[in-house]
């Protein structure tokens, strides 16, 4: 055998071995379907089809992030929707089909919701031990799945008010997964919004190969969200930049006092390339430390964001990704606040950078 056929023949072998491992690069969320979304019946199933499915693998997308909650797929006492699981295993098959791999995301529990003041998980071991029965009953749908192609998210954003309380019920959950399905890839974050701030508190369940460490990103926040009607920066119509400072003191100074109150902790405050990249140190060290992969679960701006500044940050974010080996899901596919389209109209330019298929 000649050097080169070697070669050829160890990359090959390399190939195969990542193709039987979950390895995720690029993707993108399937938000207001089967999560955050009262459509139902025939509404609900027109609005994520097949199609779809196509259309972003053909975008150069090599896996999607599937927020599912658990008011779609079961009822209060625990029995399922059918026809939500019908959908849920129809996208999986379509996603295969199109050699997409798959994060099923468990991402509102009637016992919490990441923005609600009440949060019964934490306190009511009933609510726990639900939410570990959850997992019991979509596993009996979602092992027929490679493990290679389809990931479970245990939980998204969780919100506790002390660290270890997410510690403990993530460590049962864990537990629980593992004992009817011992090699499935498992994907965690840390606690309160799956910070990357917070990921130094995190405790990752010990000598597990099989786990995707995964941090949401939405920083700087007063750019991110640019007035969003549900957050606390929905009344400030001002100046915000990026690159650079994101709101200068002479710009501040030109502001009501009723927008001053909203906006003066970001006063010349500077965010760029680099800024982002050292604001994701906690989760690229624990990576290292644990020799697990990383991953960005959810990143994105608002469309009322200014153009300019917000596709500058999106080309930071993807070269970012691209020089630290970190997979990434924007937030998300379809949506008029942050989609890569709006209904059928694509937003080219964003795809073009999302998916890193410029022409």
């Amino acid at each position: 055998m000649t050097f080169s056929s070697c070669q050829n023949n160890i990359a090959q072998q390399a190939q195969e071995s990542r193709a039987e491992k979950f390895v995720v690069s690029k993707g993108t969320n399937i938000a207001h379907w089967l999560s955050q979304s009262k459509r139902r019946g025939i509404e609900r199933e027109n609005f994520f089809t097949e199609h779809d499915i196509k259309t972003i693998a053909e975008m150069g997308f090599d896996h999607i992030r599937l927020p599912i909650d658990e008011e779609q797929l079961w009822d209060e006492s625990g029995q399922r929707h059918d026809d939500a699981f019908a959908l849920l295993e129809s996208c999986i098959k379509w996603s295969i089909a199109a050699k997409l791999r798959v994060i099923v995301d468990l991402h509102i529990l009637r016992s919490h919701h990441f923005n609600e003041a009440v949060k019964p998980l934490w306190t009511d071991p009933s609510e726990q031990e639900k939410f570990f029965d959850l997992w019991r009953d979509l596993s009996k749908t979602l092992k027929q799945f490679p493990n290679h192609m389809v990931a479970y998210e245990l939980m998204n954003e969780a919100v506790a008010d002390e660290h270890e309380e997410w510690n403990t019920l993530l460590a049962s959950a864990f537990k629980a997964i593992r004992a009817f399905e011992p090699e499935r890839t498992i994907v965690i974050g840390s606690n309160r919004w799956q910070s990357a701030s917070t990921f130094d508190a995190l405790k990752v369940p010990p000598n597990d190969p099989n786990i995707l460490l995964s941090f949401h990103f939405y920083e700087p926040f007063l750019l991110s969200h640019y007035s969003a009607s549900w957050t606390g920066i929905k009344d400030y119509k001002g100046p915000v930049h990026y690159p650079g400072v994101i709101l200068t003191n002479s710009e501040f100074g030109g502001l009501l006092v009723e927008q001053k109150s909203i906006v003066e902790k970001w006063v010349d405050r500077e965010f760029n390339k680099a800024a982002l990249l050292e604001m994701w140190q906690q989760p690229i060290n624990k990576a290292k430390q644990l020799g697990l992969p990383l991953y960005c679960g959810e990143f994105g701006i608002v469309e009322e964001a200014p153009e300019k500044d917000r596709l500058q940050w999106y080309e930071d974010m993807i070269a970012l990704f691209s020089e630290t080996g970190i997979g990434y899901a924007n937030w998300n596919f379809r949506s008029d606040n942050f989609g890569l389209v709006d209904g059928d109209v694509r937003r080219e330019e964003l795809i073009s950078i999302v998916s890193e298929n410029k022409e």
